[in-house]
C-alpha cells in the first residue's frame, strides 16, 4: 500500500507519491508524527519532521525523515532520506500495472498515467503487457503508450496484443490493430513477425476475406511471410472450395522465393493435380523427391487419378510404378481410377490386367467398376469378356443395372445373336428391371431382321404394356421389312399393328404401297393408296406418273383394270387429264392442243419441273403405245412450249440444226423426232433456208430406235455411236417424197407393232424405279390400240 493513501489529513497537493522497494512500502501498520510542517516554502523538497513505521504491536520498525516527492517527467529517481535512488524497472512496471488493473481504460486511466513520477519506457510498456491478461486494458495502455514521445514500434508488443485479441475472439479488434501496425511498419520501415501470427489467427478463425484483404496488406508493404502461414492460407482456401485463390497465394510465394516444406507440397500438388495444372503438379514432385522428401500416398493417388483421366496414360502408369518401387501400396481408389482411365481410353487389356492385380491385392471390384468394364468390353465386340465378367458380378450378388443390361443385349443384338440377346432380356425382366427404349428398340430390330414377326409383335406389345409410345417403334420394324423386300411380311406387320391401335405415318404407307406396287401386288396396293388419301396425303405428279408408268409395261387385262382403279383411287388431277385427254371435243367441248395447254398451265413449274418432265415422258410413251399420235404431238408441242425441254432443238442459223432426244423416253423421242422433222421442214420450205447439216442427237440407247423408224421412209439419215445427221440439201429432197409428207404429217407407220416389239426387248428395265428429277425411260409394250 503507498504511503499517500494512509494519510488523510495531508492534502492532496501535499500528498507525495512515495516509491519505496518497487513503488511500495510494505508494512504491517505504521503512523505518521509530524514534529513540524513541510517546509515546502524554502524549496528544498525535503520532509524536515521524522516519520516512524509501526508493525501491527506497534513496534517502531524504522524511524527516519520522509521520501522527497518527484515531480513526474523531471527526474527518474527517488530519495531515501538524504539519499538518492534510481526508479527499478521492475518498480515502474509494477506502478504502471497497479494503475492500469485499477483504472483498466478511458480518460481516467490515460491522467493517472499521465501523473507517472518517472517517464516510462517501451520496455516498461512491454513488461507490463505481459502481465495484464485484459485486452481492453491491454489495448488502452497500447493506445495511450502510442499518444507519448517515448513510443518505439515494437513487435513483441503487438505479438501479445494480439494474442489478447485473438484468444476473446475480437477480429475487428485485430483487423483495426493490423492497420495500425501496417502504418508503423511503413513509418519505421520495421519488419514484424506479428504480421503471420496476424495472418495464422484469421485463417484458423475461417475469416476469408479478412485474411486475403490482410495477407494483400502484408504482400504491399514488402514484408516477409514465412513457410507456415503460406501452408495455413492454402489450405484454408482449399478446404472452402476456392482453389484458384490458393493457387494465387501460392504462386505469390514462388515469387518471394520462399523455401517450401513437406507441408506444402502435400497441399499443393493434389490440388494443382485436381484443378488440371498437371504440369505444374509433376513440376513440384520432382522437385520434391530431389530435396530428398518422401511423397506421400495422397500425392501418388493424385497424381496417378488426374494423369489417367487426363489421358496422359503413361505417366500415370510410371507415377504408380514408382510408387510401388518405394514400397507404398496401392489404394482401392487408385486401382479404381487407373482402370476407369484405361477403360476409358480404349486399352481394355491393360485394364483388365490392372483388374486382376487389384483382384489379387485383396480389393473387391465395386458395383460401379463392374458396369463400367462389362459396358466397356460389350461396346468394344468383346461380348465373351463382358458376358464372363457380367456372370461374376452377379455371383459378387450386384444386381446389374438396366444399362449393364442394355449394352449387353444391344450388343447381341447388332451382331445377331438373338437367342443371347432375348435371354438378356428374359433374364432383365425376371429381375423387376425396365428396359429402356434403346433397348426395345435393338431388340425389336434385331427380330425384324431375322424375320421373327410374332416374337417381334410379342415384344412390341410388352413395350407397350410398359407404358413406352410404340408408333415408332412398330413403324421402324415395318421399314425393315419394307427395305428387305418382305411385302408379304409388311402387310402381315400392318395387319397387326391396326388390330393393336398402332397406327404409322403416310411415308411408311407410301413405302409400302411402292413396294406393292413393284413386286405386281396391285390388289394389296390399292387399300394402301386408299388409306393414303384418306388420311388427308397428297397424291403428288411423281406418285400418279410411278402408277401410269405400271399401265404402260402391263401386258395383262385383268391388272390393267387394277391399274386404271388405282390411278382413279389417287384422285389427282392429271387422272381427270388423261380422262380427258381420251374423250371427244363434243364432250371436252374444246380443241385437244387448247385442253393440253390449260392443263399444263395450271402446273407449278418452279416447284413440280421434274416432276412434269417425267410425266410427260410416260404420258408420250402410253399415247404412242395407245396410237394417239396426234394427241402426242399436242403434248410434246405444249411441253416444249412451257420449255421443259429448252435445250432440245437448237438453230443454228444456217450451219447446224440439231434435236437433242438423249434424255427423253421411247415414246416421246419419237414423237420428238417426228413433230420436230416436221418442223424443220416447214421452215425449210416456207423460208427457203437450208442448213449445211441436220442432227439428231439420239445417244447410245435411242439411236437404233430413231434409225428403224426413219429407215421405213428411207431417210438419207446416217447413223454413227451417238448421233444421226444428214446434209441439209439431201433432207430437203428428202422431205419433197409424197411418202415422208405423210409420215411427218400423220402418224408413225404401221409397223409399230413390231416396233414396239422391239423396244420392249432393248429396254427392260422399268421407269417407276426411278425417283430422280431427270425422266426415266419406260418401256413401251408390244401392245397397240
Amino acid at each position: 500500500m503507498g504511503l499517500n493513501s494512509i494519510s488523510p489529513n495531508v492534502s492532496p497537493s501535499k500528498s507525495p507519491n512515495l516509491v519505496s522497494n518497487g513503488g511500495h512500502v510494505k508494512a504491517n501498520s505504521f503512523v505518521r508524527n509530524y514534529c513540524a510542517g513541510k517546509n515546502g516554502e524554502a524549496g528544498s523538497g525535503e520532509w524536515t519532521e521524522d516519520i516512524e513505521y509501526l508493525d501491527e504491536s506497534g513496534s517502531v520498525i524504522y524511524s527516519g525523515k520522509g521520501i522527497r516527492s518527484v515531480e513526474p517527467g523531471v527526474d527518474d529517481h527517488v530519495m531515501i532520506g538524504g539519499l538518492k535512488k534510481p526508479i527499478l524497472n521492475a518498480s515502474a512496471v509494477a506502478k504502471i500495472v497497479e494503475v492500469v488493473k485499477r483504472w483498466k481504460w478511458g480518460p481516467e486511466l490515460e491522467t493517472q498515467l499521465d501523473k507517472l513520477q518517472f517517464v516510462p519506457n517501451m520496455t516498461h510498456v512491454v513488461q507490463a503487457l505481459k502481465i495484464i491478461n485484459e485486452s481492453d486494458a491491454l489495448l488502452s495502455l497500447f493506445k495511450w503508450a502510442k499518444r507519448q514521445t517515448w513510443y518505439v514500434p515494437n513487435d513483441e508488443c503487438y505479438v501479445m496484443l494480439f494474442e489478447g485479441l485473438n484468444q476473446s475472439r475480437d477480429f475487428d479488434g485485430i483487423q483495426s490493430l493490423f492497420d495500425e501496425m501496417v502504418c508503423d511498419s511503413i513509418k519505421s520501415a520495421t519488419q514484424f513477425s506479428a504480421y503471420n501470427r496476424v495472418l495464422k489467427y484469421l485463417a484458423k478463425a475461417e475469416k476469408l476475406e479478412v485474411s486475403f484483404c490482410c495477407f494483400k496488406k502484408v504482400q504491399d508493404s514488402g514484408c516477409k511471410i514465412d513457410t507456415e502461414t503460406y501452408n495455413i492460407l492454402m489450405k484454408l482456401f482449399l478446404n472452402k472450395g476456392l482453389p484458384y485463390k490458393a493457387f494465387e497465394i501460392y504462386e505469390t510465394m514462388e515469387a518471394a522465393h520462399c523455401s517450401l516444406d513437406g507441408s506444402t507440397y502435400e497441399l499443393m500438388i493434389p490440388s494443382l493435380a485436381k484443378s488440371g495444372r498437371l504440369d505444374a503438379a509433376f513440376k513440384l514432385f520432382q522437385e520434391m523427391k530431389e530435396r530428398n522428401l518422401r511423397p506421400s500416398l495422397g500425392i501418388f493417388s493424385s497424381l496417378v487419378d488426374s494423369m489417367g483421366k487426363a489421358g496422359r496414360l503413361e505417366t500415370s502408369m510410371k507415377v504408380y510404378m514408382e510408387m510401388q518401387g518405394l514400397g507404398l501400396r496401392p489404394s482401392a481408389i487408385m486401382y479404381v481410377s487407373l482402370i476407369e482411365s484405361y477403360t476409358k481410353a480404349g486399352k481394355l487389356d491393360a485394364a483388365l490386367r490392372l483388374w486382376d492385380q487389384m483382384k489379387i491385392a485383396g480389393f473387391r471390384p465395386n458395383f460401379g467398376l463392374y458396369t463400367l468394364i462389362i459396358e466397356s468390353h460389350a461396346k468394344s465386340g468383346k461380348l465373351d469378356i463382358a458376358m464372363s465378367i457380367f456372370r461374376d458380378m452377379e455371383k459378387a450378388g450386384f444386381l446389374p443395372t438396366p444399362s449393364t443390361y442394355s449394352s449387353l443385349l444391344e450388343m447381341h443384338a447388332a451382331s445377331g445373336q438373338v437367342d443371347a440377346a432375348m435371354k438378356l432380356y428374359n433374364s432383365m425382366t425376371n429381375a423387376g428391371l425396365r428396359p429402356g427404349l434403346s433397348t426395345y428398340t435393338a431388340l425389336l430390330t434385331l427380330l425384324a431382321h431375322k424375320k421373327l414377326v410374332d416374337v417381334a409383335a410379342k415384344i412390341l406389345l410388352e413395350m407397350k404394356a410398359m407404358g413406352f409410345s410404340v408408333d415408332v417403334s412398330a413403324s421402324d420394324v415395318l421399314m425393315v421389312y419394307i427395305k428387305d423386300g418382305s411385302v408379304d411380311l409388311s402387310l402381315r406387320w400392318l395387319r397387326f399393328m391396326s388390330s393393336s391401335g398402332i397406327r404409322t405415318n403416310n411415308f411408311i404407307i407410301r413405302q409400302l404401297f411402292e413396294s406393292c406396287m413393284k413386286n405386281g401386288l396391285y390388289e394389296s396396293a390399292k387399300p394402301l393408296l386408299e388409306t393414303y388419301v384418306n388420311s388427308a396425303a397428297k397424291v403428288d405428279l411423281i406418285l400418279y406418273t410411278s402408277i401410269l408408268a405400271y399401265l404402260v409395261r402391263c401386258q395383262e387385262e385383268q391388272n390393267e383394270r387394277h391399274l386404271m382403279a388405282i390411278l382413279s383411287a389417287t384422285r389427282h388431277k392429271a387422272h381427270a387429264f388423261m380422262c380427258g385427254l381420251f374423250t371427244g371435243p363434243e364432250q371436252r367441248k374444246q380443241p385437244v392442243l387448247s385442253f393440253v395447254r390449260e392443263f399444263f398451265q395450271g402446273i407449278d413449274y418452279e416447284l413440280e419441273e421434274g416432276a412434269a418432265k417425267y410425266f410427260v415422258n410416260v404420258l408420250l410413251n402410253y399415247l404412242v403405245l395407245m396410237g394417239q399420235i396426234n394427241r402426242a404431238r399436242c403434248v410434246w408441242k405444249v411441253a416444249y412450249e412451257n420449255k421443259l425441254f429448252p435445250k432440245a432443238i437448237v438453230f443454228d442459223q444456217h450451219i447446224a440444226w440439231s434435236l437433242d432426244v438423249r434424255n427423253l423416253s421411247v415414246g416421246a423421242a419419237l414423237v420428238a423426232v417426228v413433230h420436230t422433222l416436221h418442223r424443220f421442214r416447214k421452215r425449210m420450205l416456207y423460208y427457203g433456208v437450208i442448213p449445211r447439216r441436220i442432227k439428231l442427237v439420239t445417244g447410245p440407247t435411242l439411236r437404233i430406235v430413231v434409225a428403224q423408224m426413219l429407215s421405213s421412209v428411207e431417210s438419207p439419215f446416217e447413223v454413227s455411236k451417238v448421233v444421226l445427221r444428214a446434209p441439209g440439201d439431201s433432207v430437203m429432197e428428202w422431205f419433197k417424197k409424197p411418202i415422208v409428207q405423210q409420215f411427218l404429217l400423220n402418224e408413225i407407220p404401221s409397223r409399230a407393232d413390231i416396233l414396239m416389239h422391239r423396244l420392249n426387248i432393248l429396254f427392260p428395265t422399268s421407269a417407276p424405279e426411278i425417283r430422280s428429277l431427270s425422266p426415266p425411260k419406260p418401256l413401251i409394250s408390244a401392245k397397240a390400240v
